[in-house]
């Protein structure tokens, strides 16, 4: 078995020099020159066909930039975050409410005082580790694939600042 190992997707297009936009379609040539394998890229306006040389090509997607994700973010960040969403939450910012509370629990940012009941529904009693609070959070009895996909939800949101929310 060979092993080829090429460079990864440039950073602009090989024709046009204009950067390659996240999300937008790339052809990848792999063309020899002086007896090494080269790697061109090439934006869906600086392609004209397969070059001569070409000894293969590929057509792909333009990586997204690499999301922050909610675990290896500040927790005094998202402690910022969960103080802001605790202000006045819609049915969805509950929601999310609850999946960062866990996060902050899980990194000890926040501390389980109790539980309380109130018209049958329950209410995670919580405070901060540096004496803020206390919190209050209705337990939203998330199922894991709505706890993944409230999790994805919360990345975008850290993603794109939630100043802008």
């Amino acid at each position: 078995m060979l092993d080829y190992r090429f460079r990864s997707m440039s950073k602009t297009c090989a024709k046009t020099g204009r950067p390659l936009e996240p999300g937008s379609t790339c052809y990848s040539v792999l063309i020899e020159k002086n007896g090494e394998f080269q790697r061109q890229d090439f934006s869906q306006e600086g392609w004209d066909g397969l070059p001569e040389e070409a000894i293969g090509f590929w057509k792909c997607k333009v990586p997204l930039p690499e999301a922050k994700d909610a675990a290896t973010v500040d927790p005094e960040a998202l402690m910022q975050y969960f103080e802001q969403l605790q202000e006045s939450p819609n049915q969805q910012q509950e929601r999310l409410l609850y999946v960062l509370a866990l996060f902050l629990l899980q990194r000890r940012r926040l501390r389980l005082d109790g539980s309380a009941t109130l018209d049958d529904v329950e209410y995670l009693q919580l405070s901060g580790s540096r004496g803020e609070g206390p919190f209050e959070v209705r337990d939203q009895k998330l199922s894991q694939e709505e706890i993944s996909e409230l999790t994805a939800a919360l990345n975008h949101q850290l993603t794109i600042g939630w100043e802008a929310a």
